[in-house]
């Protein structure tokens, strides 16, 4: 499974609709990842085939989306996006947390299995 495009409407279903909620509702069944970045941007050149190998290293267990921050202008500006690329990480509870910047892949790894993937025990 490769990384998933992600359009406003998508976006409205299948990870959070932000017409209808102002609480932060996650949607999906799986945690997600969105990279938000532009074609002309070089550090999200970067990563991109990182992103890639992640979303069939993960297909299991995650979905990783990309936004492309020219096309989709207004879901960038609702989530505060002032330099790309930057990474949203959303767990399937919980709030999502944004990293900003081009990562090494076992820094993203990290972040996936850490902020992901782990059961929070309380």
């Amino acid at each position: 499974m490769a990384t998933v495009k992600l359009t406003k409407e998508l976006f409205l279903d299948k990870v959070f609709d932000y017409t209808k909620d102002q609480e932060w509702n996650y949607k999906g069944d799986k945690p997600a990842v969105i990279d938000f970045y532009a074609d002309w941007c070089g550090p999200c050149q970067m990563v991109a085939p990182i992103f890639e190998e992640l979303s069939e290293e993960y297909k299991d267990d995650i979905v990783i989306y990309k936004l492309d921050t020219e096309a989709e202008q207004e879901l960038a500006g609702a989530f505060r996006i002032r330099s790309i690329p930057s990474i949203l990480f959303i767990p399937k509870e919980g709030q999502p947390k944004m990293q900003m910047g081009a990562l090494p892949k076992q820094a993203l790894q990290e972040l996936i299995e850490t902020e992901l993937l782990q059961t929070k025990e309380g």
